[in-house]
């Protein structure tokens, strides 16, 4: 779901999935690991900086946000769970990228 915002000439953000390789250990805890554009360029996390709920979307759905260090820039993740049978292991990545305003 995208945000767009009423007024003419504000920036908005828009979603942007990608795809992430993660790994689980033996509790199920996931960790991305790297994140791969569109257009083949892959970027390791090099840490995850922290964790949080991030609510839910319009179709309520739960999402997570992840907080992780690519480049030495502090970037934030999310992940939208997309089946609540399956919490934490079904659902698809996105990152937030900001849209100049038309």
């Amino acid at each position: 779901m995208e945000h767009y915002d009423l007024e003419v000439g504000r920036p908005h953000t828009e979603r942007v999935y990608v795809k992430v390789t993660a790994e689980f250990d033996s509790t199920g805890y996931m960790q991305p690991m790297s994140i791969t554009w569109s257009d083949g360029r892959t970027f390791p996390i090099e840490k995850l900086q922290g964790f949080r709920p991030a609510g839910m979307t319009g179709n309520d759905l739960a999402m997570d946000c992840f907080t992780v260090l690519i480049h030495g820039n502090e970037k934030l993740h999310f992940f939208e769970h997309i089946d609540p049978r399956f919490t934490g292991r079904l659902g698809r990545w996105f990152v937030e990228k900001t849209v100049s305003g038309c």
